[in-house]
């Protein structure tokens, strides 16, 4: 049997690390893609995986990943795992429609241009596995997220219809949706927000500070896992003869998904402002 290849975005740590490493060692040939050369040398040295540059806000970037991954599996890439995310921080109101931009850039036309690079090749070899990493934010929404919530909302609906259309061609199509993993995002996501939020002079100022101190001490701890208990979804998604559609990890994301239909908004909406 062909050993079979799937290309992972954002591998420089957590969840696209830990599945890139528990695949590689489950006999897959994992290319892992990551922004820096320092990242993308590490992924090669220290861990044996094949790596690719990918800037998933550069069209041209996404591109030449496109091809490079084609390129090295010969035009047989069996699965794509679009992994690779930031989170902005910020109320609406206090957005500037650049950032916004930005992050529908990475977290949405990126991901969507990398799938549609590739979906024709695994249509050609009437097979493949496409699986999108979502959020419990894309499930519901949640106050000071609403690029990222507005980003992976877009996405669950382009993954949604890309499942349904695809029915019949031998190519599966899964959601993850994670929920509160031990990653390196916290950091990332507080980095930005001091960095592009003027928050002495937003309205929200005081409610600013309160998640700063949260976010300084590393975010909410409670149901958090480890980033290997995504990995063990994508296992099942590219390797299962019927995966499923979703995939939820953590505790909030299975309880998200309940409330979500089980509320009435007005009720919904109290429990997402008090968390």
């Amino acid at each position: 049997m062909t050993q079979r290849s799937i290309l992972i975005t954002g591998c420089s740590s957590g969840i696209g690390l830990a599945s890139a490493l528990v695949l590689k060692a489950r006999g897959w040939r994992v290319l892992a893609t990551a922004r820096q050369r320092a990242d993308l040398d590490r992924l090669k040295q220290d861990h044996g995986l094949e790596p690719i540059p990918l800037e998933l806000g550069d069209e041209g970037s996404v591109q030449t990943c496109a091809r490079q991954a084609m390129d090295m599996t010969g035009g047989d890439l069996y699965a794509l795992f679009n992994n690779a995310a930031f989170g902005q921080v910020g109320a609406v109101e206090d957005l500037p429609a650049a950032l916004l931009r930005e992050q529908f850039e990475v977290n949405l036309f990126g991901t969507h241009e990398l799938t549609r690079t590739i979906l024709p090749h695994m249509r050609a070899r009437g097979r493949g596995r496409i699986v999108q990493c979502s959020s419990v934010l894309g499930l519901v929404a949640a106050p000071y997220r609403g690029a990222y919530c507005a980003s992976k909302f877009a996405l669950e609906g382009l993954t949604d219809a890309l499942r349904l259309e695809l029915k019949d061609s031998g190519i599966h199509v899964s959601l993850i949706e994670p929920g509160p993993i031990r990653t390196r995002f916290v950091e990332t996501a507080l980095r930005r927000f001091k960095a592009s939020i003027d928050i002495d002079r937003s309205p929200y100022a005081e409610d600013y500070r309160r998640r700063l101190e949260e976010m300084e001490a590393g975010g909410k701890q409670t149901f958090k896992l480890e980033p290997e208990a995504v990995a063990a979804k994508l296992v099942h998604a590219v390797e299962a003869s019927r995966p499923k559609a979703r995939y939820f990890v953590t505790t909030p994301t299975y309880i998200a998904n309940v409330l979500r239909r089980a509320l009435p908004t007005i009720l919904l909406d109290r429990v997402l402002r008090n968390n």
